[in-house]
């Protein structure tokens, strides 16, 4: 009798384990539907406003725009017309001032005419103009003549250069000049009809690491115009985040475990706003309805380890941990090859009492001894065994997707799966159904799923129209989200495509355009 009742048993819990392995969803069952595609590029709906220079509503230019005079000779410099004039017969240099200062802001210039000869462009300085850095185009009437940096300190020029790029191109003056600053670098750019064009670049942190705290703190950011025998016409002047001209390292922010933070009915993301190479990407936040495709820019957070600088890491995670109400996360230090000679890449935990979601933010940042070619880091905390878990990608003859391990969240992580054999980006966590499994993108033109935490192989994704071609990178972030009861689909993925924006010189990691898809079973 007992025996019989021990086979019921068994029988019992074989056919309930197949019930609840039929009624799991397993996400290689799921069916990707492409929805839409946008690529920004200095998206001005996008923009968040840090100071301007509208001609059109100044009432007592020199007290709401100081204007200073460097020479002996001065500017004619007034509004007519809601348009600000800089006017000389005389070699003149003219500062006008625009605002504080951002090393990670767009700085824009809409010129109506440039007549004579002369510069048009950016300073930033401090009150007394001891330090100097400017950055401005050379014009001779309608043609771009040069593109220069220049920078001085306590009146010394330590560098005096041009950095122009791309002078085959037509060097018509455009409607706007655009500097795109990135910490340690910077590019400028001349936008009439389509597409922005470089026409000029550098990397200017040996001369002076505007990353330094002292200069988001002192500095002043003014128009800069030198003119002779002419004439400059503006329509206006804008300093503000952008979004600049590619996003990606797409990740969802989530709480402590990995749920999904759905705030003011919106999805949260982290991305990479896009600069130039790997120290010049800048961390943005964006929201979206889930519905929708209504991608908006809402912050951008830089990265504070205590020495000194504001660093622009990337491919963050960025979670809320509710236990202790703190906003917390993971970060790759990208910003090491701006002195590669003296810092290691490696993850960053990063932690704020501050939301950092909304406006310009600063989180701490620390190292936690997970040193070297790592990069894409996702973590969450497993109630089930008690420890914090993080995915992430180890250049292991290619990246390599590893699961890392801890009782703590900050410290003390030991592999424990992995690495896989296929090529990895983009890695991350995700719930489908009742099970968490790991998602990866690749070179293999296919995103991978895997086991967690084991890592095993679990299938690949299925998706129609992909965002890439037989040509283009595939290597993108999957970003595959489960989304509760009441939306007309179960499933939503924002991925990125890794097209390179036109016109760089040199290393180009200026991908790429967004790609919205709704999953279904």
């Amino acid at each position: 009798m007992k025996f019989i009742n021990l086979i019921i048993v068994v029988v019992v819990l074989i056919f309930t384990a197949q019930d609840e392995l039929q009624g799991q969803s397993l996400p290689n069952d799921i069916k990707f539907v492409r929805q839409g595609v946008k690529r920004m590029v200095f998206d001005e709906k996008q923009s968040i406003p840090l100071a301007s220079i509208q001609p059109a509503s100044i009432v007592g230019l020199e007290v709401m725009h100081p204007i200073t005079h460097y020479l002996d000779e001065h500017s004619n410099t007034h509004i007519n017309r809601d348009k600000l004039i800089v006017a000389s017969r005389q070699n003149t240099q003219t500062g006008i001032w625009l605002g504080g200062f951002n090393p990670f802001a767009t700085y824009t210039v809409d010129l109506d005419l440039c007549e004579g000869y002369g510069e048009v462009g950016f300073e930033f300085s401090d009150d007394k103009h001891q330090q100097q850095f400017f950055v401005t185009l050379q014009f001779q009437d309608s043609l771009i003549t040069d593109v220069k940096l220049r920078v001085s300190d306590e009146k010394k020029v330590i560098a005096d250069e041009s950095i122009s790029v791309n002078q085959e191109l037509e060097r018509n003056i455009q409607k706007k000049v655009v500097l795109q600053m990135l910490g340690s670098g910077f590019v400028l750019y001349s936008k009439g009809e389509g597409l922005p064009q470089v026409i000029g670049q550098s990397d200017f942190n040996k001369y002076m690491d505007l990353r330094e705290t002292k200069y988001i703190n002192s500095f002043h950011s003014s128009l800069f115009v030198d003119i002779t025998d002419g004439k400059v016409v503006i329509d206006n002047v804008d300093m503000s985040l952008t979004a600049g001209v590619g996003l990606a390292d797409i990740r969802a922010i989530t709480y402590e475990n990995g749920e999904l933070l759905l705030d003011e009915g919106r999805l949260w993301y982290t991305m990479s706003i896009r600069g130039r190479a790997l120290p010049h990407h800048i961390q943005g936040v964006f929201s979206m309805n889930p519905t929708l495709f209504d991608v908006k820019l809402e912050g951008v957070v830089v990265f504070d380890r205590e020495d000194g600088l504001l660093r622009n890491e990337i491919a963050s995670h960025i979670f809320y941990d509710r236990n202790v109400d703190l906003w917390r996360g993971i970060t790759t230090g990208f910003s090491a090859y701006a002195n590669i000679d003296k810092e290691k890449k490696q993850l960053l935990t990063i932690e704020s009492e501050k939301d950092p979601r909304f406006g310009f933010s600063i989180m701490k940042a620390q190292p936690f001894g997970v040193v070297g070619d790592i990069e894409d880091p996702h973590v969450l905390f497993d109630a089930e065994v008690n420890k914090w878990r993080i995915l992430t990608c180890i250049n292991q003859d290619g990246y390599k997707a590893i699961m890392m391990e801890s009782d703590y969240w900050n410290r003390d992580y030991k592999i424990i799966a992995g690495p896989v054999s296929q090529n990895s980006t983009g890695t991350s966590i995700q719930t489908i159904g009742n099970e968490r499994y790991c998602f990866s993108g690749s070179s293999e033109r296919d995103i991978f799923i895997y086991s967690y935490p084991d890592l095993k192989e679990a299938g690949t994704l299925k998706m129609d129209l992909p965002p890439w071609d037989d040509s283009s990178g595939t290597r993108v972030w999957p970003n595959v989200l489960q989304l509760p009861e009441g939306y007309p689909f179960k499933y939503v993925a924002l991925m990125m495509d890794r097209f390179n924006f036109p016109g760089m010189k040199g290393p180009n990691w200026t991908y790429g355009a967004l790609y919205l898809y709704h999953g279904y079973e």
